[in-house]
């Protein structure tokens, strides 16, 4: 597979974003939505912003506040054997698997490029935590347009779980929420752009924890705010580079083969890389092919190296011709661009048999 990663990566890291508060810092600026509006490449930012804090032996967690609106700060002693920080991202009672508190706070915020190479950053955020269902942050939106309105699914956080939160906006300026599509723990939905047979359709990730694992389902809706049939898509592969969890990446699009989706997937190691699955045109819950091998992978220093290293990860990713732009995020860091052949990812994908 030949890969063109562009020459400015990290095409926006931690310190081209301003935080929006001066008593916190940008410690990622990843995971964005892209969309086109009126002649410009839209990325919406996950940006990842932490209190800031003179002694390393603290370590404080962010929490949005819906009563007062404010963000409060929670305090922990890296020395405490009560709690794990062996995890940079989270804070967990010590020998427990889900965590009590995030250590940044994610929302999101707009660049703007004419070419695709180049970033103007947005002073304001776009989608800021509002409710309770959001006080641990929103994270890795994805956007999809159908007509003229651009459709926003993203993760929203809280100690009652991850869910998948709705919204939409038709400039980029305004946005209509639409309130948690899907409830926990539930993350990585992406909506097909088109109605296929009357039906509008999205690939989601339940995380089942009495049996079952991280993986892709399917459900449909006839109206965008209910969703029902969910069925299975695919799943993890022992031995291979998604053997440990998936979830969809980019939004579908159409091509004459099938709908290709852009997916990403970890190891057990958690190397997180991203691979193509081809979809039926009028039945998207079948599967026709999959590639055996990752088509984009952490390799280069800024995917390898960061805060989260060894990872990239896609939420968007537009097609010109034979070309697919993969806009992803690097190391729970910064962003990247990479072109690849929209032929070369189709001859890459090994059928499946009927």
């Amino acid at each position: 597979m030949n890969v063109y990663r562009y020459d400015e990566n990290p095409l926006l890291t931690p310190a081209d974003v301003k935080p929006h508060r001066p008593d916190y810092e940008v410690i990622g600026v990843f995971n964005a939505g892209v969309a086109e509006f009126n002649g410009e490449i839209i990325l919406l930012l996950r940006v990842a912003e932490r209190p800031r804090s003179n002694d390393p032996t603290i370590v404080k967690a962010p929490v949005f506040n819906p009563i007062t609106g404010d963000l409060d700060v929670v305090s922990f002693h890296r020395e405490d054997i009560k709690y794990d920080f062996s995890d940079p991202r989270t804070i967990r009672l010590a020998g427990q698997d889900s965590f009590i508190y995030l250590t940044s706070l994610s929302y999101f915020r707009i660049a703007r490029s004419k070419d695709g190479h180049h970033f103007t950053v947005d002073n304001q955020p776009l989608l800021f935590p509002t409710t309770s269902l959001e006080t641990f942050g929103i994270e890795d939106p994805r956007i999809t347009k159908i007509d003229d309105t651009y459709f926003i699914s993203f993760s929203e956080v809280s100690p009652v779980g991850v869910g998948t939160g709705f919204a939409s906006t038709k400039d980029f300026i305004h946005v209509d929420h639409h309130g948690m599509m899907l409830a926990p723990e539930n993350k990585d939905v992406v909506l097909f752009p088109e109605k296929i047979n009357g039906k509008y359709y999205v690939l989601h990730r339940p995380v089942p924890k009495s049996t079952g694992a991280p993986e892709i389902w399917i459900a449909e809706s006839d109206n965008l705010r209910y969703w029902g049939n969910h069925r299975y898509l695919m799943g993890l592969r022992s031995d291979h580079w998604d053997s440990g969890r998936l979830g969809a990446g980019a939004a579908p699009f159409r091509t004459e083969q099938g709908w290709l989706e852009l997916y990403h997937a970890a190891d057990e190691n958690q190397r997180y890389c991203m691979g193509a699955v081809l979809l039926d045109l009028e039945d998207p819950s079948k599967v026709l092919a999959r590639t055996n091998q990752p088509i984009l992978a952490p390799e280069v220093d800024y995917e390898t190296d960061g805060f989260f290293g060894n990872v990239v990860f896609s939420c968007g990713a537009l097609q010109d011709g034979d070309t697919v732009k993969i806009y992803y995020g690097v190391a729970d860091t910064s962003m990247a661009c990479a072109e690849l052949s929209l032929q070369e990812i189709l001859a890459s994908l090994t059928y499946l048999e009927d």
